[in-house]
């Protein structure tokens, strides 16, 4: 399934909603994308707005505007997908653009400047903020400085910024000379985006099994500083598929599974919801030890850790409450709270948490990036329609003989036929053949 994320179309609009202060456009997929009010640029208004919208505008008092005040049907606009489309949702859009770099985020259209919260220390962001200032940028084209930035120098980040803004000249050029909707700038592809991503300096080989992609790597891995150039990247040759030969198909099969084991012997269960995801975390064997108090903490402690990872592996998001097993001590609650927190760091997902509560019970509110990763590679079960349980043969026998009396009784009916699963014709022609006797009779 082709992902959609930060791609950016030339969009129509083709309905306008005051009441969810929203527009839905048609970008040239097969639903229409759903775009707020609150994401869309003051420079798609209208020219001809009467002097006292135009105050309201200026005055940027977007509660008491209504979305028709300053828009119209059959308007193109150049937007983003923020969400993926997901079940019967149209994807969530945007006209806040914003293009990732590996170093750097272009934002055409904003004026904000930052450095990423997670670069600490003053002297470094005030060195990044001094080297982004000496960039030649175009009027009215924000930046943020990402992550990965940390211990990047000046040329490498003058690069990506060049990069950057030629793709943006590029995206605008497109835009301009496509007629309709469609695709004007496709995200990188996915070994790229993974890299731009997640490569962090710590990696010390890379594995790839294919010349072409592995040709990809190189390249991305040049543009590096050289200090982050020490990584090796080697091609995988041999009978054994790599996947196979590394495990990597168990650890993928692992994140379908609703139970993920815990190293001592706890596990936890993740159950996705039409309201929130639903995780509980059981001690198993671990709390057979003589202190119960110490054990059942020692399984929270882990359990912090692996929910933590399989939120990220799984893609899940929206609500997610856990319940992790009642402890008395003050002390054990908060160090389960800081473990998970600390855990969430590495999360590049916006993510919330409440504290535990007298239930035991712990809030945490994860923004979604994409659709969970379940969505794209299972499909629902033709029989349980996802429920994971069927009816009984009895339940259903019953049901069908019911079925068979109900079309008996219309008149005139000269034979009846059923098509049923095997148990249950077995069990009406052994249990229940007096009763379909009786109905022949009649």
């Amino acid at each position: 399934r082709t992902q959609t994320n930060n791609n950016i179309y030339k969009a129509r609009i083709v309905a306008l909603e005051p009441s969810l202060q929203a527009a839905f456009v048609e970008y040239g997929r097969d639903k229409n994308g759903f775009l707020p009010f609150s994401e869309i640029h003051p420079e798609y208004f209208k020219q001809n707005l009467s002097h006292e919208i135009r105050q309201l505008v200026d005055q940027q008092q977007w509660k008491k505007l209504s979305i028709t005040d300053v828009l119209e049907r059959g308007q193109e606009v150049l937007a983003q997908v923020v969400k993926e489309e997901v079940g019967k949702k149209g994807a969530n859009m945007t006209t806040f653009l914003s293009i990732p770099g590996r170093c750097v985020v272009l934002m055409p259209g904003s004026d904000s400047a930052g450095i990423s919260r997670k670069i600490s220390g003053e002297q470094r962001r005030g060195q990044l903020r001094d080297i982004m200032k000496s960039i030649e940028m175009p009027e009215g084209i924000g930046w943020i400085v990402r992550t990965a930035s940390v211990d990047i120098n000046e040329e490498a980040l003058t690069r990506d910024v060049n990069y950057l803004l030629k793709l943006w000249t590029d995206i605008k050029r497109r835009g301009q000379e496509l007629n309709g909707v469609g695709l004007v700038y496709e995200d990188q592809d996915s070994v790229l985006r993974f890299l731009r991503e997640h490569f962090d300096p710590d990696i010390e080989e890379i594995l790839v099994d294919d010349r072409e992609t592995m040709e990809q790597v190189r390249t991305f891995i040049e543009l590096l500083p050289t200090e982050q150039q020490k990584v090796r990247v080697r091609l995988h040759q041999g009978a054994r598929p790599i996947f196979n030969k590394y495990s990597v198909e168990d650890q993928l099969e692992s994140i379908y599974q609703r139970q993920v084991n815990l190293p001592s012997g706890g596990s936890i269960v993740i159950d996705p919801t039409e309201a929130l995801v639903a995780i509980d975390v059981n001690s198993g064997s671990t709390s057979k030890g003589k202190n119960f108090e110490a054990s059942i903490f020692h399984a929270n402690m882990e359990a912090a850790k692996e929910l933590a990872r399989q939120l990220r592996l799984r893609d899940l998001g929206g609500l997610i409450v856990v319940d992790f097993i009642d402890m008395r001590s003050r002390k054990n609650i908060q160090a389960v709270e800081k473990q998970l927190r600390m855990a969430m760091k590495k999360d590049k997902a916006k993510v919330d948490f409440s504290r535990i509560s007298k239930f035991g019970l712990m809030q945490i509110s994860r923004q979604k990036l994409g659709s969970p990763i379940e969505a794209s590679n299972y499909q629902q079960c033709e029989h349980c329609r996802g429920r994971g349980s069927v009816r009984s043969v009895e339940t259903l026998s019953l049901y069908y003989l019911r079925r068979i009396q109900t079309g008996a009784s219309r008149k005139p009916v000269e034979r009846i036929e059923c098509h049923l699963p095997l148990e249950v014709a077995s069990y009406l022609l052994n249990n229940k053949r007096s009763e379909m006797l009786d109905m022949e009779k009649k």
